[in-house]
């Protein structure tokens, strides 16, 4: 299976890929990741970005030396993280002649029947406009999100909200391997998973990053979700954005997890 041909695609980039070690804004690969979405834009695919970030580009924007440890030093550093990245997204999305549009959500706006409707009356209407729909949680007021959620399930559920044809998220890992990568030199990455069990999750290990919430089991999970509503989904490094072309021409990048057969 291929995603040669989709029309329409959910693409989550997560704050590992978005910022160096530092916490600052990794601004190269956020402009190449721009470049790339908005020229499968322009070919006609309709195309959703899930950020992650807020948190992490307000930590670099505030100075301070860390994520801080307390529910209200996270909201405070979404607060300014949002408006930058949001501000960046706007300026290098202009750049190649898109239009943006954000979308801060939380699970109740998935949750309550009347409003995951106009959730999805809004989106629909962004494509019809042309525009490029921007979706993060709202991790200001969210704070059960930021303790326990993370935004590889919400690009699962946007995806399955929408109809997507493919789910592609973008990480600072290759795939999933048989071993950690990290501990065994052995590890093979496995290109395709046909069917999401416990022995799946057993290889998960643990994980995100000091900068991120996410790992390699809320990335499973994620296409757990997906793939129950028959959209394939693929874990890929987002070092190099470049290699969406690759993966939309149909070649094998990272993992790819494939729908259920009904």
């Amino acid at each position: 299976m291929t995603l040669k041909g989709i029309k329409k695609l959910v693409v989550k980039v997560g704050t590992s890929t978005l910022t160096y070690e530092t916490g600052k804004t990794n601004i190269r690969r956020m402009i190449k990741l721009c470049s790339v979405l908005s020229d499968l834009h322009n070919s006609g695919m309709d195309v959703v970005l899930v950020t992650s970030g807020a948190i992490g580009v307000g930590v670099g924007k505030l100075g301070l030396s860390k994520k801080p440890g307390d529910i209200p030093g996270r909201q405070a550093s979404a607060c300014v993280g949002q408006c930058e990245l949001m501000f960046m997204y706007d300026k290098f999305f202009s750049e190649y002649g898109q239009k943006v549009g954000q979308l801060l959500v939380t699970k109740d706006d998935f949750e309550n029947s009347t409003r995951c409707k106009n959730l999805e009356n809004a989106f629909q209407k962004l494509f019809e406009y042309g525009a490029i729909p921007i979706v993060n949680e709202n991790d200001s007021v969210a704070t059960e999100e930021i303790v326990f959620g993370d935004n590889d399930s919400l690009s699962a559920t946007v995806a399955r909200l929408i109809g997507a044809d493919a789910l592609v998220i973008l990480s600072d890992i290759d795939g999933l391997f048989d071993a950690n990568p990290n501990e065994n030199p052995d590890a093979k990455l496995i290109p395709v998973v046909e069917k999401i069990d416990e022995s799946i999750f057993a290889i998960c290990g643990s994980a995100g990053t000091s900068r991120g919430t996410g790992g390699m089991v809320t990335k499973v999970h994620a296409a757990q979700i997906a793939c129950s509503a028959g959209i394939p989904t693929v874990v890929m490094n987002g070092s190099t954005p470049q290699d969406l072309y690759k993966l939309i021409d149909g070649r094998q990048i990272g993992t790819m997890f494939l729908p259920e057969k009904k």
